[in-house]
């Protein structure tokens, strides 16, 4: 009989559990820069709304593993200051001009848009230089988490807030077709799942993730090498390539069937962006600390102020980004009518 080590059949797991979040972040097209153009444009906040049933299911999920002593040591935090806010308006801005954010990013991948390969590494690029600058040198506090420590009551309040998200994400709506808008994202039109179950998924199977081998993201393992700090990123880098994998799957079994493979041609000012993009958003993790794959599963379920501050600020700026783009389109349109 072979004998497996325990930690091989955790590994396997945990590389399954990456794969399958992968499946689901590309299927569903998970993005905020996506969910709040969707408020911008359609008046709308389905995606937003899910992206934060995410962080209740992740939430409940470690309610339960605490409850059955199964719950590892949690990440370190920080406190809410202006640096806090500040990176989370720097990693709006790098989400914007990247076209989007980390898990998006993902997803963008996972369509064949190519230029979003520079994205991770313009993201650890950014997350060593700021290393060596400002950021590397505040001091982050450790702040034990008030959500695991909260009484019965809290948890079954927190619980209804859960459904009651889920339940406005499951009505019936209707959406303005990408192709009829002025900017039109590419990466809504190829989505095959709703908001709500995509993120669904993607809460499951990072509470699974997180028992498994701890809170893990790709970003905080891209920020950890960019650092100096390669204490088991090899394993963690084995789940990013497993994320990745599972982000590509569908590409993957058509390329198998000899079938067409779409994939969006790779352009300079496409690489740039992505490039760029990517650093503002390793800059602004450090600031933070934490990108906003990181403050969404892991950050904001734990209830810590910095996440929704940061959060909240990098909403804040996508969206004023998002205004503003539409706001000089509007103006080239007009004097393009004048002219004409």
């Amino acid at each position: 009989m072979i004998d497996v080590p325990p930690h091989a059949i955790a590994g396997t797991l945990s590389a399954l559990c990456a794969l399958a979040m992968g499946v689901a972040i590309r299927s569903g097209g998970t993005c905020t820069v996506a969910a709040v153009n969707e408020i911008v444009d359609e008046r709308k906040c389905w995606r937003l709304l899910a992206i934060i049933a995410a962080s209740m299911l992740v939430l409940g999920g470690l309610f339960i593993a605490k409850s059955l002593d199964m719950l590892p040591s949690l990440p370190d935090g920080a406190p809410a200051t202006r640096a806090t806010i500040w990176g989370g308006l720097l990693l709006g801005l790098g989400a914007s001009v990247n076209g989007a954010c980390a898990l998006g990013t993902i997803a963008r991948i996972g369509a064949g848009q190519w230029s979003y390969v520079a994205t991770p590494i313009g993201y650890y690029a950014g997350c060593h230089i700021a290393a060596r600058g400002l950021a590397a040198a505040i001091p982050f506090p450790v702040h034990d988490s008030p959500a695991l420590h909260a009484p019965g009551s809290i948890a079954v309040l927190l619980a209804a807030v859960a459904t009651t998200l889920a339940a406005c994400a499951l009505r019936p709506h209707h959406t303005t077709p990408a192709s009829a808008r002025p900017d039109p994202d590419p990466e809504e039109t190829r989505a095959s799942w709703l908001p709500h179950g995509a993120t669904a998924a993607i809460g499951a199977t990072f509470v699974l993730l997180f028992v498994l081998d701890g809170a893990w993201t790709y970003t905080d393992t891209l920020a950890d090498l960019a650092q100096g700090h390669v204490v088991a990123t090899t394993s963690r880098g084995l789940l990013f390539g497993a994320l990745l994998l599972g982000a590509m799957s569908a590409g993957v079994r058509r390329a198998m069937r000899r079938e067409h493979v779409c994939g969006t041609h790779v352009t300079p000012t496409r690489l740039v962006r992505c490039l760029s993009g990517g650093a503002l958003m390793g800059w602004a993790s450090l600031m933070i600390p934490g990108g906003n794959d990181s403050l969404v599963l892991v950050a904001m379920p734990l209830l810590r102020p910095y996440a929704w501050v940061a959060f909240a600020a990098m909403c804040f700026a996508i969206g004023a980004v998002s205004v503003s783009r539409r706001l000089l389109h509007a103006r080239r349109q007009r004097e393009m009518t004048k002219l004409a």
